[in-house]
């Protein structure tokens, strides 16, 4: 898109420029622009077009390029819920573990002597916020007028990206050894690996970037599981990160595991009309469980 505002009627007129077939009413064409915005749609034009002059390759419909966005729409939501069954089942171990382990100081999470100081001026800052802003944390300041509430009220308010960085801050090695135990790890290094692969993954579907076609920036580490292991050299594609978040979704509850994987399969199923947009998706993610 250029430098000056366009409108949906000088929109349609450049996508026809281009080659782009419309199989539906200029209105329905209208509807959808002013909808999903023709700048976020270049996003999932741009797989069908050529890289140099931008025209859509022979016989490119409108449809094509709204059935690819909401294919990956749809995958992005799906992911969101079975991530955050992750973020909560870690959020809880974290907590769990740090908490009693340190019982006598239910503020571990703002002791310099238990984590880095690195965390702690970005933490502050957080906190600020969460303690003027939070119900919750409001009124425990209203009855506790103290620096920092209890860990177990704070955490609940956290981003997985948080609780993250504070997992990964903590000095005591063997408490982060035994809470990567919890998933059968013995190297925390494995944990992290995977916990920044899946949070990659859950930034995606919560900002809008596009997922099908995402690649971890850092290859994931080898799974220690036959099922879910990566298959082929690409440890990076969405195919990668999908097997990655079955595996551990599988240590929280294999049942829901088991519901993600048909989901998935499910999801892929519905592009199998569309010959085009299925060729595209298959070729970036990849998907062979």
């Amino acid at each position: 898109m250029g430098k000056t505002a366009t409108t949906v009627e000088e929109q349609i007129v450049l996508l026809q420029s281009r080659g782009m077939v419309f199989d539906c009413e200029i209105e329905k064409v209208k509807e959808t622009l002013l909808d999903i915005g023709y700048y976020r749609l270049g996003f999932y034009s741009y797989y069908f077009q050529d890289r140099m002059t931008h025209h859509f390759t022979t016989h490119v419909h409108f449809n094509d390029i709204i059935k690819l966005y909401y294919f990956d729409f749809d995958m992005k939501m799906l992911l969101l819920r079975y991530i955050y069954r992750v973020e909560v089942h870690f959020r809880t171990q974290l907590l769990y573990y740090a908490s009693n382990h340190y019982k006598d100081n239910n503020t571990w999470y703002v002791d310099p002597k238990i984590v880095d100081n690195s965390i702690l001026k970005e933490f502050n800052t957080i906190y600020f916020i969460l303690k003027t802003k939070n119900k919750s944390l409001i009124k425990h300041h209203v009855k506790y007028p103290s620096d920092f509430a209890p860990a177990w009220k704070v955490f609940e308010f956290l981003t997985f990206g948080q609780i993250y960085k504070l997992f990964s801050s903590l000095k005591n090695t063997e408490l982060k050894k035994q809470i990567a135990a919890v998933y059968g790890f013995r190297e925390v290094s494995l944990l992290d690996n995977y916990l920044i692969s899946i949070i990659n993954i859950r930034n995606i579907c919560s900002h809008n970037g596009v997922l099908f076609d995402y690649n971890q920036p850092i290859g994931i580490k080898r799974i220690p599981n036959l099922k879910y292991r990566i298959k082929n050299w690409n440890n990076t594609n969405l195919n990668a990160s999908l097997r990655l978040i079955l595996f551990i979704l599988s240590k929280v509850s294999k049942n829901r595991a088991n519901d993600l994987e048909q989901e998935i399969k499910i999801l892929l199923e519905t592009t199998s009309e569309n010959e085009l947009v299925k060729n595209i998706i298959n070729s970036k993610i990849k998907f062979d469980l």
